[in-house]
């Protein structure tokens, strides 16, 4: 039986564009699907947008049209830049879906109905832009201005309120934490999280009345739900719930950005222990994707469009950077130079050349037909390379991964170098047909290899190897090219790029 594998992004909040943060997550989460994917798993790969919420109804009446109207419009630019970026998503969920409002409905009378959730009055600080509460103890103040731990600003709000019994998980949790150290990942997040519960929890106000955008709370009129409750909720409906979800949850692993891991490793697991569901077995906390070391934010005007990113670097050269580049789970920065530096080097220098030359030589010196190995030439690529991969992606080091792969790259390109066929073809033709064709085995093998991170150039390298389309996966790591087939013309499948020109 296939083994299955539910994974996850949180979903994106559309009160505004798209940026390369966004597309980071994406690309990440796509690349671990992809991965999984290859290992012969089963695979279901959520994404979507977050569409409820006071920022939002906010947002829309700015711009004189219905919240739903903003939604429909920005959340098709999320799917879009999603699409753009060969994200392999399985579904782009909305919270605006209709079995999503029968999920969310269905999980608050599953924590009603354990008594978790009673009527009060909330007075309390609360950040419009994080949509979330903070305890008196987490609020600064920088010029009199009021601030949360993220430093947005907050405002003091009053209101009647359903609340969850949040304070009665504590235990519950910190017992989850020590039985499962991998449930948040990477160590810092899980740390700030053990040390955040155990400072004490305050129950949880999940209900607002003082906007009507939003999931209607049951049978409460007037009510809508934070939207947090909601917004979490959508891994479940992507899993089938409230009907049998029991094929893909729980989900095998949440991916989402830092500042939101006290949702998904507190409020979520709390909110499933009282609807008697099973908890997700892996929370990712990836770290921030800063431009030129730098935050981005609208304030400073250095937020940048993804898919201006793309264009001017290519989709798999924006792909390899960012997950090549930045350590997951640390942040990350980005730069023109950086990325041309990297794509030019590892890409166009590296696979690239190896790929280019090797079968160029191949076209033009055996007819275009893959020659035979002698047994005096063997491999170059040490049978270690998958193993010590696997193992990277196994703990969603997805740098390091890169890092060995294109060690194999390194490995493949001293091998043509130091056999230099070229030269051995005038005195042994067969043994530079063998290094011919070890080399385009090798390129067959690293391109499988790197293919969860350049789907596209990886294809495209081997079509040229004339793999066909259902040996791409590592099991087909095993079954080496056969000589004597023809292949077709080669083409460069990495340019070189060039710094954008100053305007």
């Amino acid at each position: 039986m296939t083994e299955k594998f539910y994974i996850t992004t949180a979903i994106s909040y559309p009160n505004g564009k798209p940026h390369v943060g966004h597309a980071y997550e994406a690309i990440a989460t796509d690349a671990i699907a992809r991965w999984k994917r290859a290992q012969g798993h089963d695979v279901r790969f959520l994404t979507g947008t977050d569409e409820h919420g006071l920022k939002m109804a906010q947002k829309a009446r700015d711009l004189g049209i219905t919240p739903r109207q903003l939604a429909d419009e920005m959340s098709s630019q999320f799917k879009a830049m999603d699409d753009a970026l060969d994200i392999s998503y399985d579904r782009f969920i909305r919270t605006t879906d209709a079995d999503h409002y029968a999920a969310s409905a269905a999980i608050w009378e599953a924590m009603q109905a354990k008594g978790d959730i009673y009527l009060g009055r909330y007075e309390g600080w609360y950040s419009v832009r994080d949509e979330a509460f903070y305890d008196e103890k987490e609020i600064t103040e920088t010029n009199g201005v009021k601030l949360s731990p993220q430093g947005t600003p907050v405002e003091w709000t009053v209101e009647e309120s359903w609340f969850f019994k949040l304070s009665a998980y504590a235990d519950r949790l910190l017992q989850l934490y020590e039985a499962q150290p991998d449930f948040i990942r990477p160590d810092t997040r899980r740390n700030e999280i053990v040390s955040f519960v155990k400072g004490g929890l305050s129950d949880l106000s999940i209900s607002r009345t003082s906007f009507d955008w939003g999931v209607p709370v049951p049978d409460a009129p007037g009510h809508v739900m934070y939207v947090w409750v909601d917004a979490l909720t959508n891994y479940l409906t992507g899993a089938g719930y409230p009907g049998d979800a029991t094929a893909w949850w729980p989900a095998d692993l949440h991916v989402i950005g830092k500042d939101i891991v006290r949702f998904h490793a507190v409020y979520w697991p709390a909110f499933l222990m009282s609807a008697d569901l099973p908890l997700p077995k892996r929370v990712f906390g990836h770290g921030f994707l800063l431009n030129r070391g730098e935050k981005m934010s609208k304030s400073t005007g250095n937020i940048v469009d993804p898919l201006a990113m793309a264009e001017a670097y290519g989709i798999d050269g924006l792909r390899y950077f960012l997950l090549r580049e930045v350590s997951f789970g640390q942040d990350g920065s980005y730069s023109d130079e950086a990325i041309v530096t990297r794509v030019n080097a590892d890409l166009a220098n590296g696979l690239g050349n190896l790929a280019q030359r090797s079968l160029s030589m191949i076209a033009k010196q055996c007819g275009g037909v893959l020659p035979g190995a002698a047994e005096e030439a063997a491999p170059m690529l040490p049978a270690s390379l998958l193993p010590r991969v696997s193992e990277a992606m196994d703990d969603l080091a997805l740098h390091r991964a890169l890092e060995i792969v294109w060690e194999g790259v390194g490995e493949a390109n001293r091998y043509f170098a130091d056999m230099a066929p070229w030269a051995l073809r005038k005195t042994d033709p067969a043994k530079a047909d063998a290094v011919l064709y070890w080399t385009a085995e090798a390129v067959r093998q690293l391109a499988i290899l790197v293919r969860w991170v350049i789907p596209a150039s990886a294809d495209r390298l081997l079509d040229q190897l004339g793999v066909a389309a259902d040996a791409r996966n590592l099991a087909a790591l095993d079954a080496p090219l056969v000589a004597g087939a023809p292949l077709p013309p080669p083409q460069g499948v990495f340019p070189r790029l060039e710094l954008p020109v100053e305007a």
